[in-house]
């Protein structure tokens, strides 16, 4: 099991995760029309040209999923039982095709759960950064994590 449990997570860890992800133009074209979002930012080259960023932006939920997914394989694969939310969700600048994601994730608190003996919550803050280590995306995620299975 790579995700660690929850009684290995402290306030203030720190993760670099080395997975790093290039966004597509596929990736962008196939997550909006699969999320039914048709904005011409994020589909229409010509259109795009004449907004603030002169290009296509890339899907900010798509941003966020691929952030999160970033840090699952160091922090919660197979070890979570589910997100029970995600607050202050920020986009700072815009995620570009062909810009590469890389990811930080820092343990914020955690605390046991009051109604999973089996289980605790822990909150996360992830950042994203681009290519230039530019800050592209952040937001806390609360986890109800599972605790180590009793030997």
């Amino acid at each position: 099991m790579a995700g660690l449990y929850f009684e290995q997570f402290e306030p203030g860890q720190r993760f670099e995760h080395l997975v790093r992800r290039t966004v597509t133009e596929t990736d962008n074209l196939l997550f909006s029309a699969l999320t039914m979002n048709p904005a011409a930012i994020h589909l229409d080259a010509e259109y795009s040209k004449g907004t603030p960023f002169g290009e296509r932006i890339v899907n900010s939920v798509f941003t966020l999923g691929l952030l999160v997914g970033l840090s699952v394989y160091d922090t919660t694969y197979g070890t979570t039982i589910g997100n029970l939310g995600w607050e202050e969700v920020r986009f700072p600048r815009p995620v570009l095709i062909g810009d590469t994601l890389h990811a930080l994730t820092t343990v914020l608190s955690k605390r046991e759960s009051q109604s999973r003996k089996d289980s605790g919550i822990v909150v996360f803050e992830h950042r994203a950064y681009n290519q230039r280590d530019e800050e592209v995306a952040s937001c806390r995620r609360v986890a109800l994590m599972l605790k180590r299975p009793a030997a």
